[in-house]
């Protein structure tokens, strides 16, 4: 499986089984350099995929299935027109978890940039996960989010840290979209990605855990890819209840672009 993700180089590859505990799939996801225990678009297009090509029978307008992955059970709930599906969701298999944070010197370094391009009024440079940990970087602004690029040797100072340098970078919009972002992952085979689902994720849960309101449901309508000619939308959300970020989720939509066979002798 490693070999086939590596053969194809995109940001991730799934593998779909048949379910271990009961549910309607067991998937594997891998990078081109790793696997990983969740995903966010591997999920959401593989759901998409299997409803597309009939492996899930009739499909509501509203149905929900389960994936099992090393991270935990991922709900995904789809929604279809004349039984066509048009989005899907997913239910992050995590609750949200804090991690280390970093100097904004060392994240700056990383992303070849200077100190003060990043923001630290909302939080520091700080690892987050609900499935799969991303170091989440706020930048100052659209411009700025723009002329980020790998630096290295920077990022080799975060691995020293003990952190795995997975580095998603956003900044607030003020057009049709709540959040522009990218993600550089250049440790697990991914120098860019277009379309992070996990990490999208994991920041509709920090940004509603930073919030000051105690219970509410946050919604972002996020941008990424646009700066390597790839562009994406997500929606991502999260529910809060008493002080606690409880769920997450995040979804869109997929268009099957190719299909074919593997031969392997």
């Amino acid at each position: 499986m490693q070999q086939i993700a590596r053969e194809f180089n995109f940001s991730e590859t799934s593998f779909v089984f048949p379910a271990r505990a009961g549910q309607t799939r067991r998937v594997r996801i891998f990078t081109p350099a790793r696997e990983v225990p969740f995903a966010g678009h591997p999920n959401v297009g593989t759901a998409f995929v299997l409803a597309a090509t009939g492996e899930l029978g009739g499909i509501d307008a509203s149905s929900t299935i389960v994936f099992e992955e090393e991270a935990g059970l991922v709900s995904i709930a789809m929604r279809a027109c004349n039984g066509k599906v048009t989005s899907c969701e997913l239910a992050a298999p995590q609750s949200l978890s804090l991690g280390k944070t970093i100097p904004v010197e060392m994240a700056a370094s990383a992303l070849s940039l200077n100190a003060g391009d990043i923001s630290s009024k909302t939080h520091l440079p700080q690892v987050a996960s609900v499935g799969l940990p991303f170091v989440m970087v706020e930048l100052k602004d659209r411009a700025t989010l723009e002329r980020a690029k790998i630096n290295t040797s920077g990022f080799d100072a975060i691995q020293a840290q003990d952190i795995m340098p997975d580095i998603y970078l956003y900044t607030y919009g003020s057009d049709a979209f709540d959040i522009h972002a990218r993600m550089f992952g250049p440790f697990s085979g991914v120098p860019e990605d277009p379309a992070t689902g996990s990490a999208n994720c994991a920041l509709a849960g920090l940004l509603a855990h930073y919030d000051g309101k105690a219970s509410g449901t946050f919604t972002w309508r996020i941008a990424q890819g646009v700066e390597m000619g790839r562009p994406s939308t997500l929606v991502a959300r999260a529910e809060k209840n008493h002080g606690a970020v409880e769920k997450t989720w995040v979804g869109g939509s997929s268009v099957l672009i190719s299909q074919g066979k593997i031969f392997i002798d």
